[in-house]
């Protein structure tokens, strides 16, 4: 049975158009496939920014680390797993001033180990979690796609990469602060997006 792995990043919660978008999504994903659905949503359980304790305790034998450094770890891991188990991963990426939610850059920032989600060799970095696909769903207040102003997928798929996942697909819904008739065109366009990538 396949697994998906749901990641909200909205400030707004299950109100955000990029969560309700990746819930349809979702839904009808793990109705298709049969999949058992994970949902971790880092805006209303952000994940910690990171900070020298966290980066001392990975570079620390296990037995050496201490005070609050174990659950920093065991943390990191819970997250790693979640991605290790899953098939699919699906992230409702709003764009923030031109960038990502800081909340799920430290999701990045945790899942990111060297000798565990990627590894360096003598040609440069590796990927190690390989035969995943991802499905990123970026709402924006205005028009970024294909020009200087979006530095957010770029980045996302340049870091999805780096960790060995390259069968990337994005959805757009853009526009979503021009007018309430730009921003329903705009949501309809994308839903036929959905419904395209998964018929096929």
């Amino acid at each position: 049975m396949k697994q998906i792995l749901q990641i909200n990043s909205s400030v707004f919660g299950s109100q955000g158009e990029s969560t309700q978008l990746a819930n349809q999504l979702v839904s009808q994903l793990a109705e298709q496939h049969g999949a058992n659905v994970m949902v971790r949503d880092v805006s209303s359980n952000p994940i910690p920014h990171q900070d020298a304790g966290f980066l001392q305790a990975l570079s620390s034998p296990a037995n050496t680390r201490y005070k609050e450094q174990p659950s920093k770890v065991a943390f990191a891991d819970q997250l790693i797993e979640e991605l290790q188990i899953s098939d699919i991963l699906v992230i409702g990426l709003p764009m923030y001033n031109f960038s990502v939610p800081s909340t799920l850059k430290s999701w990045f920032d945790h899942i990111a180990r060297a000798g565990v989600t990627f590894r360096y060799t003598e040609n440069g970095p590796e990927g190690l979690l390989t035969d995943k696909q991802a499905i990123v769903i970026t709402t924006r207040g205005g028009i970024h796609k294909d020009t200087i102003l979006d530095t957010e997928t770029p980045f996302v798929k340049s870091f999805l990469a780096f960790i060995g996942i390259t069968n990337v697909s994005f959805i757009y819904a853009e526009g979503l602060n021009m007018g309430e008739k730009i921003k329903a065109q705009a949501l309809t366009e994308a839903r036929n997006q959905l419904k395209e990538l998964l018929l096929n």
